[in-house]
Formats: C-alpha cells, sequence, structure tokens
C-alpha cells in the first residue's frame, strides 16, 4: 500500500551520466515505440479531478515517478492550477500506471493499430 506523502524521505536521485544511465525521454526514444497518428488515446482516467484533488495532494502526484516513460506529467495551467497531462505518445505498453496507481483511476486498453514498442537488437 502506498504511503501518504507525509511519511515519506524523499529520494534525491543522481542526474543520469548519458553513458550508463539516460533520461526518460531518450529511453523512449531508443524503445522505437510507435503510435499511428489520430489514433483514440489508450490511457483515461475515471474521475479527472482524482489526480489534483487526492493523489498530488496525499501521495505528492505518484502517477509522475512511477511511469518509467514519462508518460504522466503534472503541470501548471496559465491560471496557475495543478493539471494532469497525459503524453500518451510516450508509453511503453508496460501497465505499470494501471497496476500502481493508489486509486486505480487510471484506465489502460490495447491501443489501436498495433503500435507499441519494437527493440531491434534483442
Amino acid at each position: 500500500m502506498l504511503k501518504p506523502a507525509s511519511q515519506c524521505t524523499p529520494i534525491e536521485y543522481p542526474k543520469p551520466d548519458g553513458k550508463l544511465t539516460f533520461d526518460r525521454l531518450s529511453s523512449v526514444f531508443i524503445s522505437n515505440t510507435n503510435h499511428e497518428e489520430n489514433q483514440p488515446t489508450h490511457l483515461t482516467l475515471k474521475d479527472a479531478s482524482i489526480p489534483i484533488k487526492l493523489n498530488l495532494q496525499t501521495y505528492a502526484g505518484p502517477e509522475a515517478r512511477f511511469c518509467p516513460a514519462g508518460v504522466y506529467e503534472f503541470i501548471k495551467t496559465g491560471e496557475g492550477e495543478d493539471r494532469l497531462q497525459i503524453n500518451a505518445q510516450n508509453c511503453l505498453h508496460c501497465k505499470t500506471c494501471d497496476i500502481k496507481d493508489p486509486t486505480q483511476n487510471i484506465v489502460w486498453v490495447t491501443p489501436e493499430g498495433g503500435g507499441g514498442p519494437n527493440y531491434p537488437n534483442l
């Protein structure tokens, strides 16, 4: 069970060195993930208010941390309000979000068009 952020100590990770460790978007690029244009999103929320009203306030927005591809990102709107942005085009189809979301609010469905990661060197 996920503990509230108030009961946890933040972890300071070292910056990627570009040799052994890489940033998220570089790793997404290496996966050769392909999504067809103009496809319906395969990542939706049951309730769009939960990430801000519950997950961000209680758990410090775990969506932005548990996704290995950085699909979920909390951003500020022009009015200074928090908003969860879903960058579905970066999705590696690992389903971590479907498993780790503390409120089971994220709905992951198989994308149309047969897209996804293509690891040519494996």
